[in-house]
């Protein structure tokens, strides 16, 4: 079930793809492939309230350093 008819940013059509999210918390940094309502417009990501929610808890767990859900796929460095 689409959340929108058109985008609420451009008024665009929008689309169900699945998309990559980066979430943040604590240093660590997790991907996380999931579907998004995408505008064909602007490239505004709109997301379901189940998603956002997990989104939630990725970043809950990734300050918390709980890894154990998580496969390393790299390591992040940052140029000085």
């Amino acid at each position: 079930m689409k959340l929108f008819e058109k985008c609420p940013i451009c008024g665009g059509e929008v689309i169900e793809k699945e998309v990559e999210k980066l979430l943040k918390g604590d240093g660590n940094t997790a991907v996380v492939k999931i579907k998004a309502e995408v505008c064909l417009h602007c490239g505004e990501r709109l997301y379901a309230p189940d998603v956002i929610s997990k989104f939630e808890e990725v970043r809950k767990k990734l300050k918390e350093g709980r890894l154990e859900d998580f496969v390393e796929i790299g390591k992040s460095y940052q140029a000085t």
